[in-house]
C-alpha cells in the first residue's frame, strides 16, 4: 500500500489588534476649543496601546472625516500601524463632501477630480487625499449617483431647508453604514465625544453607543477635558463618571482580551496540529455513519463510507474553485485579496474540517461501537447455552472478556485524547470559516461581543475571528456590480446549498430515528413471543399435549432468544438515544426554514433595480446568525454526552 501524503498544518492566525475611531468634526465647538489637547491625548493613548500590543500588528479603521478621524489616522501612521478607511461614499464624492466646499462650482470640481478654487477647500481636500493614498479604502459607492444629486442640490441652494434635510438624512444613514463596518471590524473604539447626544444617526454618540452595544470596548476622550480619558466596556456605564484610577489596567485588559483567549479557558488550538489531520477516514470508526447508511436510505447500506479529506492546498482548485472564481471576478478585487481569502480562510477551513470529521467519527462511531460491543458481549457470554456444554464456557467467557476489554480500551482512549471536546472545538472553528467568504466579500463581520460564549474552550472563536481579520476589508469600491456579483455568485448559492443540505439531512435523520425505533420495538416484541412460546410449550407438556421433555430440551435455546432480542433492542435504543437523530433532524429542519426565509429575501432583493449595501449586508448577517444558532443548538444536544461505557 502506498504511503499516504503528509500535509503541513496551515499556520495559526497571527492576532491583529483592530481599532476604530469616532469623534467630532473640526467644527464642533468643544473639539475646536481643544484640538491640540485632543491630538496630544490621542497620541498618548495610541502610545499606551502600542506598548500593550507589543509585537502584535495593529490596524486602525477611520472614516477620515475632518477632525478626530484625521487626527487619529495621522497618529496611527506615526505608530507604523495599518490604516483602513471604510468611507460612506465613493472616493470622489467622499472627498467633495469632506472638503466642505463653499459653493457648487468647487463641489463639482472635486467630483470631477479637479482642484477647487478656494485655498481652504483645497487644503482640506489635500489632507484627505494624503490619508486616503496611505490607507486601504473600502468605498460604499453603490448609491453615489443618488447621493451626489442630493448633495449638489443642497450646495446649490444653501437656503433650501427641505433640500438640506433630504441630503442630511441620506448622508447620516450612509455614515452610519460606514460606522457599522468600522464597528464590526474593531475590538477597541477610540471616541472623542462631548457627551451631548447619542440620537444623531451616524454621529459620534450614536456610533459610540452602537460599538458598546456590539461588545467592543471604548476609550472615551472627553472633548472638553481630553486628558480625562477613560475605558468603557458597557453601554450602561457610558454616562457615568469614571472615579477609578485603573484606566491603564482597564486598557491593558481590553487589549489582552482582543489578542488572546482568557488564561483560564479550556482547550487548546493544538487540536489543529499536524499530527491530528488524516488524509482519509478510518473504517474502524465508521459505525455511526454506517447506522445512517443502513437506516437512512439513499443508496446501498453496505457501500464504502471512506472519506478522503480535501487537503488545504487542493481546495482552491477543488470545492472552493467556484467561490474563488466569483471573488476574483469582483470589480477591482485584484489578486492579493482573493489569495488572502484562500490562505487565511479556505486553507484553514479545509484543515479544521478534516480534523473535525475525524474526531466526529471517533467520538460518535466509537460510542455506537461500544453499544454494539456491549450487546455482543452479553450474547457471547450466553451463547454456550444453546450451542455447547458448560465445559466450553471458558471460551465464550474469553470472547466476552475481549469484547468488554475493547469497550474499556475505546472509552479510555476517548477520554485520554478528548474526542468529545476536540470534535466540538474543531467543528466550531470549521463552520465559522466555512461561512466567512460571503461575509468578507461584503466587508461584514461578526462583532467581538456577538461571538458565541460558553464555559468550555473559546479558542475556536479567536482562531476564526483572527483568520478573518487577517484578510480584512477589500481595498475596493463597493458599487452596484460588486453587490450584484456578491449576491448572485456568493450569498444566494451559499444559502441555497446550505438550505438543501439541511433539508436532506433532516429527512435522513428522521428516517434513521423511526427505523431504529421500529427495530427496538420489534426486538421487544420478538422477546415477548419467544418467552410466550416456551411457556406455552411448557404448559402443553404439563397437561400432556406435548411431551414434557420438549420444554426441558428447548429451555436453553429459548432462554438465549429471550435474552438476545431485548439485548439487541436495548443496544439499538441506546444508539438511538445517543445519536439523538430526531433532535438533530429538528435542528436541521429549523435551520433549513430559516435559511429558506433569508434566501427568499435575497431573491427578492436581487430583482430590485438598484441594490443597497445595508440591505445586502443585513442578509449576510442574517445567514451568519442562522449558522451560529445551528452550532449552538447541536452543541446543546451533545454537550453533556461525554464518551462513556454503555450502561
Amino acid at each position: 500500500m502506498a504511503a499516504l501524503p503528509v500535509h503541513a498544518a496551515p499556520p495559526m492566525p497571527l492576532p491583529i489588534l483592530s481599532l476604530g475611531v469616532t469623534g467630532h468634526r473640526a467644527n464642533n465647538p468643544a473639539y475646536a476649543a481643544n484640538e491640540a489637547r485632543i491630538a496630544a491625548t490621542v497620541a498618548h493613548v495610541f502610545a499606551r496601546i502600542a506598548a500593550h500590543a507589543g509585537d502584535h500588528a495593529v490596524r486602525l479603521h477611520s472614516l477620515l472625516a475632518n477632525g478626530t478621524d484625521q487626527v487619529a489616522a495621522s497618529a496611527a501612521l506615526a505608530q507604523g500601524w495599518q490604516l483602513v478607511s471604510p468611507i460612506p461614499f465613493g472616493r470622489a464624492l467622499n472627498l467633495a463632501i469632506n472638503a466642505q466646499p463653499g459653493d457648487g462650482a468647487d463641489a463639482r470640481r472635486l467630483l470631477e477630480g479637479a482642484s477647487p478654487a478656494d485655498p481652504a477647500t483645497a487644503a482640506r481636500a489635500a489632507a484627505i487625499t494624503h490619508l486616503m493614498d496611505k490607507a486601504c479604502v473600502f468605498e460604499l459607492a453603490e448609491a453615489d449617483r443618488a447621493v451626489s444629486a442630493l448633495y449638489l442640490a443642497m450646495v446649490d441652494a444653501p437656503g433650501d431647508v427641505p433640500a438640506a434635510q433630504r441630503y442630511a438624512f441620506t448622508a447620516s444613514r450612509r455614515v452610519a453604514l460606514a460606522g457599522r463596518v468600522m464597528i464590526e471590524q474593531s475590538d477597541l473604539v477610540i471616541a472623542v465625544w462631548d457627551g451631548a447626544s447619542r440620537d444623531a444617526v451616524g454621529g459620534t454618540g450614536h456610533t459610540l453607543a452602537s460599538a458598546l452595544a456590539a461588545g467592543a470596548a471604548a476609550v472615551v476622550i472627553d472633548a472638553a477635558d481630553p486628558e480625562s480619558w477613560r475605558v468603557v466596556t458597557e453601554l450602561e456605564a457610558l454616562d457615568q463618571k469614571d472615579t477609578s484610577d485603573e484606566r491603564t489596567a482597564a486598557l491593558a485588559r481590553a487589549i489582552a482580551a482582543a489578542l488572546r483567549p482568557p488564561a483560564n479557558a479550556h482547550g487548546s488550538p493544538q487540536s489543529l496540529d499536524a499530527d491530528q489531520w488524516r488524509p482519509r477516514s478510518n473504517p474502524w470508526f465508521h459505525a455511526y455513519r454506517r447506522v445512517e447508511a443502513l437506516f437512512g436510505g439513499g443508496g446501498r447500506g453496505w457501500r464504502s463510507l471512506r472519506i478522503d479529506h480535501e487537503p488545504p492546498d487542493a481546495i482552491a482548485t477543488g470545492s472552493g474553485a467556484a467561490m474563488l472564481a466569483t471573488i476574483s471576478a469582483l470589480p477591482a478585487a485584484g489578486t492579493h485579496w482573493p489569495r488572502a481569502i484562500t490562505t487565511a480562510v479556505l486553507h484553514r477551513f479545509a484543515w479544521a474540517d478534516g480534523i473535525s470529521t475525524r474526531f466526529s467519527d471517533q467520538y460518535r462511531g466509537g460510542m455506537v461501537a461500544n453499544f454494539l460491543l456491549s450487546g455482543a458481549a452479553v450474547l457471547a457470554g450466553l451463547a454456550y447455552l444453546p450451542t455447547a456444554g458448560p465445559e466450553w464456557k471458558h471460551l465464550f467467557a474469553l470472547v466476552e472478556f475481549l469484547l468488554l476489554s475493547a469497550i474499556v480500551f475505546t472509552t479510555a482512549l476517548a477520554k485520554r485524547d478528548h474526542w468529545h471536546d476536540r470534535w466540538f472545538e474543531t467543528r466550531r472553528a470549521a463552520e465559522y470559516l466555512r461561512h466567512a467568504p460571503f461575509l468578507l466579500a461584503l466587508g461584514a463581520a461578526r462583532p467581538p461581543g456577538r461571538w458565541p460564549r460558553g464555559e468550555g474552550a473559546v479558542w475556536p472563536e479567536y482562531h476564526a475571528r483572527h483568520a478573518v481579520r487577517e484578510v480584512g476589508l477589500p481595498c475596493a469600491s463597493i458599487d452596484q456590480n460588486w453587490l450584484r456579483q456578491a449576491l448572485d455568485g456568493l450569498l444566494i448559492p451559499h444559502l441555497a446549498s446550505q438550505r438543501d443540505y439541511h433539508r436532506v439531512k433532516a429527512r435522513r435523520l428522521d428516517l434513521v430515528h423511526h427505523r431504529l425505533d421500529r427495530v427496538s420495538i420489534v426486538s421487544f416484541q420478538l422477546a415477548v413471543v419467544a418467552v410466550a412460546l416456551w411457556l406455552l410449550l411448557w404448559l402443553a407438556g404439563q397437561v400432556g399435549v406435548f411431551p414434557a421433555a420438549w420444554a426441558e430440551a428447548s429451555a436453553k435455546p429459548f432462554t438465549f432468544l429471550g435474552v438476545m432480542f431485548p439485548t439487541i433492542g436495548g443496544a439499538v435504543a441506546g444508539i438511538r438515544y445517543f445519536g439523538d437523530f430526531d433532535r438533530f433532524a429538528a435542528i436541521s429542519r429549523v435551520s433549513a426554514e430559516k435559511l429558506d426565509a433569508v434566501l427568499r429575501r435575497a431573491t427578492l432583493l436581487r430583482d430590485a433595480r438598484t441594490l443597497d449595501y445595508g440591505s445586502v449586508a443585513d442578509l449576510a448577517h442574517a445567514a451568519d446568525d442562522v449558522v451560529v444558532s445551528e452550532i449552538e443548538s447541536w452543541q446543546a444536544v451533545f454537550a453533556g454526552k461525554h464518551f462513556t461505557v454503555p450502561v
